[in-house]
């Protein structure tokens, strides 16, 4: 899919683009590429003279290849965006490319981004460029507004895990966990630690696209402090991160000591009725023997005493265990 995103009265205009005659007739400063298909790349070619690179979105982690400039003047910056799905949270590889400097050429101020799917992020930009006039001016901001835009949904997805922590919270420190119960919190913990570091990893790969900009000296005075804010509500999404992974800490560690507790349970009830079965256990044995001299063979009653006594043995016990709270 190929959209293209113009200035109309300080507004961002989308236009989806189906043909190389329709692109021609229009002067964007966005052109974004969901998913292209070879035609599509072939037209960017044909118009902007700008080639899109095949590995565009390799899961290249080095700076070097994520982060560079051409000889021609083109910015070539790669970068993830998170996806905060229900079924399957995600970061998903974007690579935009800018060129600033060589004015004989068409892609000269146009923002080209080339991603596999849409993107939470890009529709959030989309939607407050067209309501509010003067938002975007040129390129450069459409970029640095991504990134802007990118910091506040990764806070939003920051405290949706807060959130759905403290319902965790509640449920584990009422203290009635079981292990079922206990498997579905630590199930629960399991996905909000990943979605959190994913989150940490984002704002990091942000960063270094932000710092990247900065020191490529693309950036006028307003857009260079713009950025630098951009890189402090970074740095306040640090420590809350941070502060998460401490609590998702906790309620694991708790989790799991409710499930020692549970299983240190059974064991005690195992123990205690071991206990208390060994005096049964004694006089079964002792009458068990085969020695001539024990009066007790000659009683009339005696197996009715020796059942007896094996009962009483066994109840004396569990009921001072009972009494002692050894039981619950």
């Amino acid at each position: 899919m190929l959209n293209i995103f113009s200035l109309a009265n300080g507004r961002l205009v989308q236009e989806e683009i189906e043909s190389l005659e329709e692109l021609a007739r229009f002067q964007p400063i966005w052109v974004d590429l969901e998913s292209p298909t070879l035609e599509e790349k072939r037209w960017i070619k044909q118009h902007y003279g700008l080639s899109i690179p095949e590995d565009a979105m390799d899961e290249d982690i080095e700076e070097s290849a994520r982060f560079y400039e051409e000889d021609n003047g083109e910015l070539h910056i790669r970068s993830d965006f998170l996806v905060d799905d229900d079924e399957e949270p995600r970061s998903v590889r974007v690579a935009f490319i800018l060129n600033q400097h060589n004015t004989g050429l068409k892609s000269c101020g146009v923002l080209f981004s080339i991603h596999d799917e849409d993107i939470p992020v890009f529709r959030l930009l989309r939607m407050r460029a067209r309501r509010a006039p003067g938002l975007i001016e040129d390129a450069k901001e459409v970029l640095l507004s991504l990134f802007d835009t990118d910091v506040e949904y990764s806070a939003d997805t920051l405290e949706g895990i807060y959130d759905d922590l403290k319902k965790v919270s509640t449920q584990v420190l009422e203290g009635h966990v079981t292990d079922d119960h206990a498997q579905r919190v630590l199930a629960d913990i399991a996905w909000q630690e990943d979605l959190n570091g994913r989150i940490r990893r984002n704002m990091l790969d942000t960063r270094r696209a932000v710092s990247f900009m900065m020191r490529s000296k693309m950036l006028n005075a307003e857009q260079f402090e713009d950025a630098r804010q951009i890189l402090r509500d970074i740095e306040s999404l640090d420590s809350h991160t941070q502060f998460l992974f401490d609590k998702i800490n906790f309620l694991m560690d708790a989790t799991v000591g409710f499930l020692n507790i549970n299983q240190n349970k059974i064991i005690k009830i195992f123990s205690v009725a071991s206990v208390a079965l060994l005096p049964p256990t004694l006089i079964a044995s002792v009458y068990g023997m085969n020695f001539r001299a024990m009066p007790e063979l000659e009683w009339e009653h005696g197996y009715i005493y020796a059942i007896a006594l094996m009962i009483a043995s066994a109840v004396v016990p569990m009921l001072y265990f009972r009494k002692r709270g050894w039981l619950k």
